[in-house]
């Protein structure tokens, strides 16, 4: 770096929409403010703080890019740079919807995979959502709270939601910017209406089909209205990320890994699974692997040329009839798994590939049934958490010494088969805030189970992966 550029900063928009609890508003509040910045003509990159794939969804709805997940537990921090820094380089804005509270993360004792703890790996001012609903001049404690919390965290900005009228509003704004010395730029009020549907996976459909584009339009006209734009964009300049990276020459963790002969991954891709972290591809790319997706509920067959398989998360359980009847699509998938190539299969995709899904009515749809049991759907969450991840004894893609960090989310329950079938030995060591327990199954060149692995945080994983497609190809 010359000496003249030394001197020069370089400068970035970036802010992260941060909530005080759940149920702020910073959803809202963050898909409103994409939609808005957008339609000022501005280029808008979304991300999401924690293994969301929903709110991504969303925002990757709204403003046309593919929005990343920025996740300092499942990843080394050099990495969130890295990913933040590639995804925002050429955007005006770059906004971030943090998860939970501000300071809620992986561990209640830390900041461990928090917003705050995002904030502070780049340097990231907060727009803080607050909820005003019943309070006044309290408002104003509330934020000071969280601004003297942690030296480390910026906020920059507040926004006052569910205020009850715009006297309301002033009320609210006056004691914060008197008390806490920031600038209150916006409010959403109780009867805007403006919430986004209870979350569940059985939105992304809608989201994928265009059914929500009118209630971000929305969104955005409304926060147009009531927000200060060219304030939260003051908010967010910042240096340049590259500022607070270790080396502007350190090679990406998503760098090239040679120049191998590339093998074919078929990708299951549609409505029924969509759960993949970009990185996931992109570091299978790196390894030298050439995605070819197809869509199962439309009827496609394993593509015949395929080395390896990936078949990721969704919610099958919401087109099982459909998926059920796609016979040739099932048979070729069994054909596949059988002559012994490797393929994963993660949460979605696992439960696609027993033999049945029971909904919660009783009805039971038949899979693919090359893993002995079936399972059942349930009303509540069986399981939800951040998982530690050690590959069993014949696992493949994550050897016995290998660690991965994953996410496990999910409504159904796997009862594995007994009537003439042999048990499958399980594919890993899972760790969660309620012990360990093995969890999954392997079958010859298959590894299956409900933990969604971020490849980033093993990227030999990936490798392997690639490296097993080649050794069948």
């Amino acid at each position: 770096m010359t000496e003249q550029a030394k001197g020069e900063k370089r400068m970035q928009r970036r802010i992260i929409i941060a909530g005080t609890g759940s149920g702020a508003g910073k959803t809202t509040v963050t898909l409103g403010l994409m939609a808005a910045m957008k339609e000022r003509g501005l280029t808008v990159q979304g991300f999401k703080v924690g293994p969301d794939y929903i709110d991504p969804a969303y925002h990757t709805a709204v403003t046309g890019r593919t929005s990343r997940n920025l996740d300092s537990w499942m990843m080394p921090h050099e990495t969130v740079k890295d990913i933040f820094k590639s995804a925002s380089k050429d955007a005006d804005i770059s906004i971030i919807e943090g998860v939970m509270g501000l300071f809620d993360g992986k561990n209640h004792l830390t900041n461990e995979g928090s917003a705050a703890e995002i904030a502070m790996l780049l340097d990231c001012p907060v727009l803080l959502v607050v909820n005003c609903q019943s309070m006044g001049r309290s408002a104003a404690a509330v934020v000071k709270g969280f601004m003297h919390f942690s030296e480390d965290v910026r906020i920059a900005g507040v926004i006052a939601n569910k205020v009850g009228s715009e006297s309301h509003y002033r009320i609210v704004k006056e004691a914060i910017e008197q008390e806490c010395g920031v600038p209150v730029c916006g409010y959403l009020k109780r009867e805007d209406d403006l919430e986004i549907p209870e979350r569940h996976l059985g939105l992304l459909p809608s989201v994928e089909r265009g059914g929500l584009q009118p209630l971000f339009e929305t969104l955005g006209e409304r926060i147009a209205a009531s927000f200060h734009l060219d304030a939260i964009l003051t908010c967010a300049e910042c240096d340049d990320i590259s500022c607070m990276m270790e080396s502007e020459s350190r090679l990406s963790v998503f760098a090239s890994r040679g120049s191998a002969k590339p093998v074919r991954i078929a990708v299951a891709r549609d409505a029924a699974f969509n759960f993949y972290y970009p990185e996931n591809f992109e570091l299978l790319q790196a390894c030298g692997a050439e995605l070819d997706f197809f869509s199962p509920l439309a009827g496609e067959a394993v593509p015949e040329r395929a080395d390896g398989l990936y078949i990721g998360g969704g919610f099958p359980e919401e087109f099982a009839e459909t998926l059920a009847v796609n016979e040739a699509v099932k048979a070729s998938i069994r054909r596949f798994i059988e002559s012994g190539r490797t393929a994963l299969a993660e949460c979605g995709g696992f439960m696609y590939l027993t033999e049945a899904i029971v909904d919660t009515a009783g009805r039971r749809y038949p899979m693919v049934g090359i893993v002995p049991g079936e399972v059942t759907m349930q009303s509540k969450l069986a399981a939800l958490g951040y998982r530690e991840i050690k590959g069993m004894e014949g696992n493949e893609l994550l050897g016995m010494q290998m660690t991965a960090k994953g996410h496990e989310f999910h409504y159904s329950t796997f009862r594995p088969g007994t009537a003439g079938a042999e048990k499958l030995p399980p594919a890993y060591l899972t760790k969660g805030m309620k012990g360990s327990k093995e969890e999954g199954v392997l079958f010859r060149g298959l590894v299956a189970g409900y933990t969604h692995i971020h490849f980033a945080s093993a990227p030999e994983a990936a490798e392997r992966f690639v490296d097993r497609c080649r050794i069948t190809f």
